[in-house]
């Protein structure tokens, strides 16, 4: 009997009671346990599978609940190599996700509030534990001491003569919402605010009962802030043997697909190109996929039974309004437009940086790196080529020129009119409409200033990412094919089985003042060059049309079958 997809689970203990496939990752409790700090720090981009980990480190870790730890874990490699700590802590959990960042006070309030909360579950939680449970809690009723609460749990605990194990998830939430939305976080974190009150806090607690700290986030650049309020964590991050810890490697993708009984067959969409690819570590074994757009397509595919029609997991749009408030100004948009054209850039990725740094280069493409928007692509001519890692991920890419190009003019395009005229290609074969719309709403848009290293790699990431904005096809760009690569290939939407007509574009491109001599030899060369793709097997049917197209700057084209 198929176990059931953890779709939207994060609860280990539910996960497991309930019958749901469980990806093991236990073996890197050993592992996490046998490091020199036992506290601990480690970021990974969202849905990876941060919160089901630290369920699991609470269920493993928790004193009280040995008989139920030995029945959760015993499939498992942890449960059949336990270590020496299990069950030995009380864990006090605080999960900073969800604070309300509308100003300065309220999110005191709230931050205030979250850790007030957190200490009165650890102390309702252990109440048979802790001797002086009752009268901590009435104390926290009555005095409402905010951060000051955490004292009390730290009073509990040693009362019983019980060591701390706090677990902290989401620690840069709401740092993140308020880099997102424009506002400084300085005032919360420096000396004297509420964030570094707490971590000054819970550091002091280190030297009597907290005694094992994991903390997980989406960047370091908070850690970096806090500085001497919280310095003795061990960011284990970008180590190799780390790299799996969250997400699935390919192995443990078709294991997941057998346990719960997802037919492969029903997949038509490219799994690999389109989830995989996730590197944190040059050296490291495996790529891993994101966990949760995995779960995304197999869920679609068991409520479906057949290929869905939506395969990229719709809470990236998350990510894309993150990633456009981060390209604000200048520097950053110029940065994200050369790594859409070439797929990727050099770079290195530094562990620590603060928010100050950001709009230098270096530090916004490492952040870019702890977003899940770039990964580590390898050496080229020895410098790091950080690379897009998927297909998933290029889309919020594309969504990106979309929304710089509707930003250029008061008049938004129309998605609608865009779809139609690519509609006309998908099922009338015919190019022009499509052609026409994109010349007028995209390429006039542009000003001189972006015409200066205008080139046809420019024309192409601006029209991939108008013909994704369809969703008729899966466009892709330098598909390798049996004599070079195509400029871009329209592949057609796996859900959408009637569309008559894919689609292998050459692109060419030459300035406003050249000859009408040159535009046809830029044909002719576009052409050459299709005929060299259509001796790949994959062309050779009857409904793969193919068109060479010569722009002449930005208000004229030509185009040929060929």
């Amino acid at each position: 009997m198929s176990k059931k997809l953890p779709y939207g689970i994060s609860n280990f203990a539910d996960m497991i009671e309930s019958g749901y496939a469980y990806v093991d990752k236990t073996r890197f409790i050993e592992q996490l346990e046998n490091e020199n700090n036992r506290y601990q720090f480690f970021i990974r981009p969202r849905r990876f599978g941060k919160s089901l980990f630290l369920s699991v480190l609470e269920n493993y870790y928790c004193l009280g609940k040995k008989e139920k730890t030995d029945v959760l874990f015993k499939d498992l490699y942890i449960g059949k190599n336990p270590t020496s700590e299990k069950n030995k802590y009380v864990i006090m959990n605080f999960d900073f996700s969800g604070l309300d960042t509308d100003n300065h006070e309220s999110f005191r309030k709230s931050f205030s509030d979250r850790v007030q909360e957190s200490v009165r579950i650890f102390l309702e939680r252990y109440n048979s534990i802790f001797p002086n449970s009752a009268t901590l809690l009435n104390s926290l009723d009555n005095k409402n001491p905010g951060i000051g609460a955490i004292d009390l749990a730290y009073a509990a605990s040693s009362n019983a003569g019980i060591p701390i194990f706090a677990i902290i998830d989401e620690y840069d939430h709401f740092a993140n919402n308020l880099i997102a939305m424009g506002k400084s976080y300085k005032n919360e974190v420096k000396a004297g605010g509420i964030v570094r009150a707490f971590y000054e806090n819970l550091k002091a607690g280190t030297k009597s009962v907290v005694k094992r700290i994991f903390i997980t986030g989406i960047n370091p650049m908070m850690l970096n802030d806090l500085t001497s309020g919280f310095n003795m964590a061990s960011d284990y991050s970008l180590l190799a043997k780390y790299n799996e810890m969250f997400g699935f490697t390919r192995e443990e993708v078709e294991w997941l697909m057998q346990e719960t009984g997802v037919d492969k067959n029903l997949i038509k969409v490219d799994m690999e190109a389109y989830y995989n690819g996730y590197i944190f570590n040059k050296n490291a074994e495996n790529k891993v996929y994101n966990s949760q757009m995995i779960l995304f397509l197999f869920n679609q595919v068991l409520l479906l039974g057949k290929q869905p029609e939506h395969i990229i997991d719709t809470n990236l749009q998350t990510d894309y309004e993150r990633l456009r408030r981060l390209a604000e100004n200048e520097n950053n948009r110029e940065i994200l437009l050369q790594i859409t054209l070439d797929g990727g850039i050099f770079g290195n990725i530094v562990e620590k940086f603060s928010l100050e740094k950001l709009e230098s280069e270096e530090y916004f493409i490492s952040l870019l790196f702890y977003l899940g928007m770039l990964t580590n692509g390898g050496m080229q001519r020895g410098r790091i080529w950080l690379k897009i890692p998927n297909y998933s991920i290029k889309t919020l890419y594309f969504e990106y020129i979309i929304s710089y190009i509707q930003s250029l003019e008061e008049k938004r395009i129309s998605i609608s009119e865009l779809s139609n005229a690519i509609d006309k290609m998908a099922y009338d074969g015919d190019i022009k409409p499509y052609l026409d719309f994109f010349v007028e709403k995209f390429l006039k848009r542009l000003s001189n200033r972006d015409l200066i290293n205008f080139n046809e790699k420019y024309i192409k990431v601006m029209m991939l990412s108008s013909l994704f904005a369809s969703k008729l096809y899966l466009p892709v760009s330098e598909e390798e094919v049996a004599e070079g690569y195509t400029d871009i290939y329209l592949q057609k939407h796996p859900a959408v089985p009637d569309i008559k007509f894919e689609y292998v574009f050459e692109i060419k491109y030459v300035k406003t003042d050249s000859t009408d001599a040159e535009v046809s030899a830029k044909l002719a060369e576009a052409k050459t060059q299709i005929e060299k793709y259509k001796k790949d097997s994959r062309f050779a049917r009857d409904n793969v049309k193919f068109a060479a197209i010569v722009f002449r700057g930005k208000a004229e084209y030509e185009s040929g079958e060929a």
